[in-house]
């Protein structure tokens, strides 16, 4: 049996997004509460945690609600950090590891923190007969898309190795198809990346994008 990882105290970053393994997230952080943080995390090469909003909003507001989020979110690694002007800071950053919350708590300037259970990494399982049209179809949109913006850090064109495997090929589409929020949340928790791709090759059939 496979010892389950675990890391203490780690930063939380709650948004409006999901973010998967291998995603590349582009952030603007300005909020004293967070900037602190990122410049930490980026010098001693820790991750952070992302998390999705079920209430509240990215930004604090005064005498707004405390946010609320899902228990599993996706470690985020930095590996760009720039501050174009005082007060700010740009990230790009790349998931890891998803992690399950087992304890939170919110600190008196803003930041949460947590502790976090790590979650199993998909298994790399090969892309099926009958699946292998949602490869394609993926393979030209990253393309259009890397040929449209080559300069955008988030525009990268994929491997033979990544576009042959369930769980990537699924969470690029997850990142990329206008779904709701719960749904991408959903997906990304599931255990089992064949069956996320099913799921995601359902929605493109039924939208026409693959055929």
């Amino acid at each position: 049996m496979t010892q389950t990882l675990t890391l203490s105290s780690l930063p939380l970053f709650p948004l409006a997004s999901v973010l998967y393994p291998d995603g590349l997230l582009a952030l603007r952080v300005f909020e004293v509460r967070y900037l602190d943080m990122v410049r930490k995390c980026h010098q001693t090469g820790a991750p952070f945690g992302v998390v999705s909003l079920t209430h509240g909003s990215e930004v604090r507001q005064a005498g707004a609600p405390e946010e609320q989020f899902h228990d599993v979110g996706t470690l985020a690694v930095i590996e760009q950090l720039e501050t174009p002007q005082p007060g700010l800071v740009t990230l790009l950053c790349r998931g890891a590891g998803r992690f399950r919350i087992t304890q939170r708590n919110h600190l008196v300037h803003g930041l949460w923190i947590a502790d976090v259970a790590q979650l199993e990494p998909d298994l790399v399982i090969p892309i099926p007969d009958d699946l292998k049209k949602t490869a394609a179809a993926l393979t030209q949109v990253l393309h259009t898309l890397h040929a449209r913006d080559a300069l955008n850090p988030t525009a990268v064109l994929p491997t033979p190795g990544q576009l042959d495997d369930c769980g990537w090929v699924a969470n690029r589409w997850c990142e990329l198809l206008p779904i709701p929020m719960a749904l991408k949340q959903q997906l990304m928790e599931l255990d089992n990346p064949l069956v996320r791709l099913e799921l995601v090759g359902d929605v493109l059939e039924r939208t026409g994008i693959a055929q």
